[in-house]
């Protein structure tokens, strides 16, 4: 092997996921992670090994390189693999391609056009149907029948590890009757992993579920961050809006869904059939292990939640077809979110709503302090790998601090 790639490293042979990355020296360019470094391809490129206009590397995003199309990225891949496991490659010897990622700054991976973030783990929405409406008709009506989703915003999503500022809106105290206005009292975490597509389609185009994996570029990992306060006071009749715009973090690398493919099983069955627009063949929900710790400002981290990609009812080939069916076109770059991501045991909830049920039930940190919901200076940490006959594809880290509201 060309480069040392430590036991149980997220960014292993098999994985060679694309981002975006600078260091003192080198402006914000393509990379590609294999183990604790980064490979630069715009140096690889001056090798004249690609066959391809390499001044795509030479950009700020991967957008133009991911818009090349999967023969071109998919072949960029899978020769990186080779050279790093030949050590008589082109790689060989030339310690200037490499950086050390502890060296680097990563930035956002792509210029994201548009965001949709869907609701589609079922043992979330029938935890919230619980909280929120009547227990014992958890689901609305339609929610087995379409996978739902609502139109974000794209301007505030950040690469990982940017700090963000408790956010402020109108919030109804128990036993109010009229808002208030000030921070949030209850800005909580969202577990879910985003796909990125990759390929243009025409307004009044639709994606068929059997397409849907040659528009799919790869994963990111996403905290879709919420002010749950907020959101119970805005949310009807629209849906979300002051709540969730404020601020979302995807993880830099963005690993490519031909990784994930060793990794693939069956989801949930779904009940009643869903319309032949919606219905696929094969198996198209991800094992991947997903987990998110808490850090209090000055004190140790502490896991509240371990989950994965599988329990997810709703897969990307539906959510992709559904997106599209009314002739929705989409782009190069533009970003679906998953859906807060929560398993049927409690320490499996993908959000501190479901954790803490509503504030009734505390977690108790490594400090001996509780959380209800985020506290300022908090640090959410948000992890997924995944991993089968000794293989492992991961995702890294997704990152962030809450800062004090803003006077």
């Amino acid at each position: 092997m060309i480069v040392h790639i430590p036991e149980n490293s997220d960014f292993s042979i098999y994985n060679i996921p694309f981002g975006i990355f600078s260091t003192t020296d080198r402006s914000p360019r393509a990379g590609v992670a294999i183990g604790e470094h980064i490979l630069d391809l715009v140096a690889v490129a001056k090798l004249e090994v690609f066959d391809f206009n390499t001044a795509v590397l030479e950009k700020n995003t991967l957008n133009d390189f991911i818009d090349l199309g999967k023969p071109i990225t998919n072949k960029v891949r899978t020769d990186i693999q080779s050279w790093l496991k030949d050590d008589t490659s082109v790689l060989a010897g030339r310690p200037e391609l490499f950086v050390k990622q502890s060296e680097a700054q990563m930035h956002l991976p792509v210029s994201i056009g548009d965001y949709t973030d869907f609701y589609s783990s079922i043992e979330h929405a029938t935890n919230v149907g619980k909280m929120f409406r009547d227990p014992e008709n958890a689901l609305l009506p339609n929610w087995r029948h379409i996978p739902v989703g609502y139109h974000g915003r794209a301007s505030s999503i950040m690469v990982s590890d940017v700090a963000v500022h408790r956010p402020k809106g109108q919030t109804v105290p128990n036993g109010a009757d009229q808002p208030i206005f000030g921070p949030s009292a209850r800005v909580d975490f969202e577990l879910e992993m985003g796909f990125i597509t990759g390929k243009n389609t025409k307004l009044g185009s639709s994606v068929s579920t059997s397409e849907a994996d040659d528009y799919i570029f790869g994963l990111v990992l996403l905290n879709d961050w919420s002010a749950r306060d907020i959101q119970k006071w805005e949310y009807v009749p629209l849906g979300p809006f002051l709540a969730k715009n404020f601020a979302s973090h995807i993880s830099p690398w963005i690993v490519t869904l031909e990784a994930l493919e060793p990794f693939k099983v069956a989801g949930p069955k779904q009940e009643p059939e869903v319309l032949p627009y919606l219905q696929y063949n094969g198996q198209k929900n991800y094992d991947v292990n997903l987990s998110v710790s808490i850090t209090p400002e000055g004190s140790e981290e502490k896991t509240v939640c371990n989950s994965n990609l599988k329990y997810m009812y709703w897969n990307m080939a539906q959510q992709l077809a559904h997106h599209t069916v009314n002739g929705c076109n989409i782009k190069v770059g533009d970003l679906y979110g998953s859906g807060t991501i929560s398993g049927k045991d409690e320490n499996s909830y993908g959000s501190m709503l479901e954790l803490a049920w509503m504030g009734t039930k505390p977690l108790k940190m490594n400090d001996g302090s509780e959380r209800k919901f985020i506290n300022d200076g908090d640090t959410v940490t948000m992890r997924g790998f995944a991993e089968k006959e000794g293989k492992r594809v991961g995702f890294g880290a997704v990152s962030a601090k809450i800062l004090p509201a803003k006077t």
